[in-house]
């Protein structure tokens, strides 16, 4: 008798792990998020006055920070190889160092002070 119900339990269990609503649920295709999700007012996202070489550089700039806060380094945007010798062209430097200034600055403050921007 034991063995015959744990034979129905397991056969039934099975059965309906097998269902399609099951299946469904478990294999369906991600909904993306609504529109307008995260695109405003996230910490880490780039101010919307910035041109794209900014943006950039704010992105490797929060890049920059998160790994010097991984390996324990004193938080100096000058030692970055990336904010001194940016992969951009030379007459989008200025604004590439700019938003990278500006992203390390805002990492370095969340990650490491435990809070949000303070500006």
């Amino acid at each position: 008798m034991n063995t015959f119900y744990r034979l129905t339990t397991s056969s039934t269990l099975l059965l309906l792990l097998s269902s399609p609503a099951v299946m469904h649920a478990q294999y369906a295709p991600q909904q993306s998020p609504p529109p307008g999700y995260g695109e405003h007012g996230g910490w880490d996202n780039a101010p919307s006055e910035f041109n794209d070489a900014q943006r950039r550089g704010f992105q490797d700039g929060m890049v920059g920070a998160r790994k010097d806060y991984e390996n324990h380094r004193q938080p100096n945007v000058n030692n970055r190889d990336e904010y001194r010798h940016p992969n951009v062209p030379h007459e989008l430097r200025h604004d590439y160092r700019e938003g990278f200034q500006r992203g390390y600055d805002v990492g370095v403050r969340h990650m490491m002070e435990g809070g949000p921007d303070r500006r």
